[in-house]
């Protein structure tokens, strides 16, 4: 809106920002999912397991891993020598294009920002992809068919989360080629934009807990009107 100009210094925090959140909510995913692998698989132990002390770890875990996958290339991009080149072609400050917006020699910084991408990116897609092989395993050996359906629904919102997530980004930053497609920015705004806002609706409000307290409030809201 209005100008569309951005200090240098803001540029850069808004990239460091970005990439830290985003790191943090890859290595989530994974926690989130080895959650729901801790409830189907090993139900009656669940409440031994994922006590409140590992659910804080798993937190406290899941930000210090994003903040030292996302140090590296920070401080390589505020080392970067920019000359004339001020012009971003994207609707935020990303890593990659200001990489390619630099004047120096980019390949080492290219391939470091690779790497990150390739570690938190797939590291955290193999954990919740072995999670999900013993979900799916699990799930088959449940007797009843309406137990299969229920924690199949659990795990379908998850899935979809996950392929909004990964799929925009992976295409983003490690398929070399999408930085020169001009679907670059489209698949952006599903990352930031799509994905976020669809988040309540696939976790919050197919949660059986979550319907009734919405119903409980709406009707609150309903009878104050009246």
């Amino acid at each position: 809106m209005g100008s569309k100009a951005i200090s240098y210094p803001t540029c850069i925090t808004q990239c460091c920002f970005y990439s830290l959140l985003g790191n943090i909510e890859f290595v989530l995913f994974a926690v989130m999912f080895y959650d729901r692998y801790v409830a189907i698989c090993y139900p009656l132990q669940y409440p031994m397991l994922m006590n409140s002390q590992l659910c804080v770890q798993l937190l406290l875990g899941s930000w210090t891993a994003g903040f030292l996958v996302t140090v590296v290339p920070t401080v390589l991009v505020v080392r970067l020598p920019f000359c004339n080149a001020n012009r971003i072609d994207h609707f935020f400050c990303d890593v990659v294009l200001l990489i390619k917006l630099s004047c120096a020699e980019t390949q080492t910084f290219e391939l470091v920002s690779f790497m990150n991408a390739f570690i938190i990116l797939f590291g955290s897609l193999v954990m919740t992809a072995m999670s999900y092989l013993y979900i799916i395993n699990t799930i088959l050996k449940l007797p009843s068919a309406s137990s299969r359906n229920k924690a199949f629904s659990t795990c379908s919102s998850h899935f979809t989360f996950v392929i909004l997530g990964y799929g925009s980004c992976i295409f983003q930053y490690v398929l070399p080629s999408s930085h020169h497609t001009s679907y670059y920015k489209m698949v952006a705004l599903i990352s930031t934009m799509v994905a976020p806002l669809m988040s309540p609706f696939i976790f919050s409000l197919r949660n059986e807990q979550m319907k009734k307290a919405l119903k409980i409030k709406l009707n609150e809201i309903n009878a104050q009107s009246l």
